[in-house]
């Protein structure tokens, strides 16, 4: 049982998670947009949103930890599926459906990373990794894909963006239907071009740009 919050302190989350919203679609607009803009999106006072974190770092940092927290989370929900295939397919529509990768990649290179963020990409890389290696091993997805081929599937399908929420959710799944199927071996007409991306290349866009 948890107990109730307060009304003070029910306001005060509810003004966090206004906050967040906000941040999010501030930031995905404009990732360098000033956090007056975020208060002014969100309808809180500039103060209000300064008691809660230092700067505009500090709330990016929080924007991306949401963010790795519910990739973990797809991941939590989609090893609950003993079947691989069904399995990766439940994780990646799982990260598509809470639009994280997106927001995360977009703010890349626009703060420094702090050592809690470390350890949540870490994990949430660590649980990609073993729903995909889960898999590859049961011989359901090509053999010349890499885990970090996922990282291209998430940002193509969130790259899918209309002013209208419920059609790009209808658009992003019918794309995301398209290259889950080109994943299965049966779908390969050759060797893809090229190597996969490395992890040093993936990792790079996160050193922050001068």
């Amino acid at each position: 049982m948890t107990t109730p919050l307060s009304g003070r302190r029910a306001q005060a989350a509810r003004n966090d998670d206004l906050i967040l919203e906000a941040a999010r679609a501030v930031f995905m607009r404009t990732p360098d947009a000033p956090i007056a803009a975020v208060a002014q999106e969100a309808g809180v006072g500039v103060s209000a949103l300064y008691r809660r974190y230092a700067g505009k770092e500090d709330l990016l940092a929080t924007l991306c930890a949401d963010g790795l927290r519910r990739f973990i989370q797809a991941a939590d929900e989609a090893e609950r599926i003993d079947d691989p295939a069904a399995q990766l397919d439940a994780f990646v529509r799982g990260v598509i459906a809470q639009d994280v990768h997106s927001l995360t990649v977009h703010l890349a290179g626009t703060f420094t990373p702090t050592p809690e963020l470390g350890e949540l990409a870490a994990e949430a890389t660590a649980r990609g990794d073993a729903i995909f290696h889960r898999a590859k091993a049961a011989g359901v997805v090509r053999d010349d894909l890499e885990t970090t081929d996922l990282a291209m599937v998430f940002e193509q399908i969130t790259a899918v963006r209309l002013d209208d929420p419920a059609r790009t959710a209808v658009l992003r799944d019918r794309y995301l239907t398209l290259l889950l199927d080109a994943l299965r071996p049966q779908a390969a007409t050759g060797p893809l071009p090229g190597p996969a991306p490395t992890a040093a290349e993936l990792g790079a866009r996160w050193v922050p740009r001068p």
